[in-house]
């Protein structure tokens, strides 16, 4: 190999971000079960303030983590073999939230198309469902409980609007690529930032259809199959809408300040990447829970 070809590969030193990620995610998982089993019994607990400690740990460790790889980035440690190996590591990633929503999705076709038609009396087995569920009804969505407890379907109209914000969100931040590679700051800045306003305003319409679901609709964690699986796919799809806003956000300050070039981006690419997975995963979860 002449050394021309030759690049050098930078390896960074040992970083104390991923052990901090891992305590935030700690205090997250264990605020958000505590919080949701205090909202469960109306009373008060510490589990909210667990959430919001894990948090806020959470966003001490991606400002940290995210500094560390700009400076390097800025610096000039990356060579061209790093962008490409960076850009394979974010397919991988995606690759694997791929596959986590396949088994989220893949556990609602299990309860709609197999679990369901079982207790209803599918492939010769009515003993069976009047044994488990007397009262049983093979339709979906299951609005009651074997307990008894009853609650309301989600209705589609608010989602249908969030689908919009969210479709008109991808098409901004196209917008703000091109304005990028064909180095138009004023564009790319405008275009970015919109995108930014029309994911924060999806989270809190979401947050509003949350609030209506457990105070109108009677509709909770606990409201059988279909409340679990509604709060599951619609909340983990909500969790990556803010993870998605948070990378732009810190893509954003860097265009501020000045960063990237239309031929050096990869962070630029990386989140809108990202951003596009979670615009079409939303459509999927749009049409299989609101609208099926």
């Amino acid at each position: 190999m002449n050394n021309e070809s030759y690049q050098k590969y930078y390896v960074p030193d040992q970083s104390p971000w991923p052990i901090v990620g891992a305590v935030a995610l700690f205090f997250i998982a264990m605020g958000a079960g505590l919080f949701v089993m205090d909202m469960d019994k109306e009373q008060s607990g510490w589990g909210g303030y667990m959430l919001l400690l894990g948090i806020a740990i959470l966003f001490f460790m991606l400002y940290g983590w995210f500094k560390n790889v700009v400076d390097e980035s800025m610096s000039g440690l990356y060579s061209a073999q790093m962008d490409r190996s960076f850009k394979q590591g974010m397919s991988w990633f995606i690759v694997s939230e791929i596959m986590f929503f396949a088994a989220l999705f893949g556990a609602l076709f299990y309860a709609r198309m197999i679990a369901i038609p079982w207790l209803g009396g599918a492939s010769n087995n009515e003993m069976t469902g009047a044994i488990l569920w007397p009262d049983f009804s093979a339709v979906w969505p299951l609005l009651t409980t074997p307990g008894g407890t009853e609650t309301q379907a989600m209705g589609w109209g608010l989602p249908a609007i969030n689908t919009t914000i969210l479709v008109i969100s991808s098409i901004t931040l196209h917008f703000a690529h091109t304005g990028l590679e064909q180095n138009k700051r004023k564009q790319l800045t405008t275009m970015l930032l919109v995108t930014l306003i029309l994911g924060v305003i999806f989270l809190g319409l979401q947050g509003y259809e949350y609030v209506h679901a457990y105070r109108d609709l009677g509709l909770r964690l606990d409201s059988g199959i279909y409340g679990n699986t509604f709060f599951i796919l619609t909340g983990f799809h909500g969790i990556h809408v803010a993870l998605g806003a948070i990378i732009l956000f810190f893509v954003f300050l860097r265009v501020l300040k000045g960063h990237f070039t239309p031929e050096k981006h990869f962070a630029f690419q990386a989140g809108a990447w990202y951003w596009h997975f979670v615009d079409v995963v939303w459509l999927i979860v749009f049409f299989v829970v609101y609208v099926l």
